[in-house]
């Protein structure tokens, strides 16, 4: 790891920090651009907005989705305190952000975060496919 990737890192930590302090999640991300300038920085917001999505890392994939352009985005990274859950993942995956860097694994931070684990969401599916594929045939993303 470099140097200024590690700066970045500890910058998140800063962000988590305040996140904490203001009575969330202690999470935080900063977006990089491929020329090593900061764009944008967020936190965890989630009990101060009463928004269980404000994630930092999906709030960026969002703002990098509708500020930067393709090649921007592509040559942008992101450094987060905690390795990005499944739905900032999926964000991620779909805002054209080239690169995450990130400090904690999600396994780590469950060893930390010990009886903080939360129920899984029933899943049934899949169902009445010919019905559902003809909304989205031809569709393409």
């Amino acid at each position: 790891m470099e140097r200024d990737e590690e700066r970045f890192l500890r910058r998140a930590f800063e962000l988590a920090e305040e996140a904490r302090g203001e009575g969330n999640g202690p999470f935080g991300s900063l977006l990089v651009g491929p020329g090593g300038d900061v764009l944008a920085e967020d936190r965890n917001t989630t009990v101060t907005d009463g928004d269980i999505t404000a994630h930092p890392e999906l709030k960026l994939a969002r703002w990098a989705a509708r500020e930067l352009d393709a090649g921007t985005a592509a040559g942008a990274t992101m450094y987060t305190s905690c390795e990005p859950c499944g739905m900032c993942a999926g964000a991620l995956a779909r805002s054209g952000l080239g690169r995450v860097v990130y400090a904690l694994s999600a396994g780590q931070l469950r060893d930390l975060q010990p009886g903080a684990a939360r129920a899984a969401v029933r899943s049934e599916g899949p169902h009445l496919y010919d019905e559902a594929r003809r909304v989205v045939e031809g569709y393409v993303p």
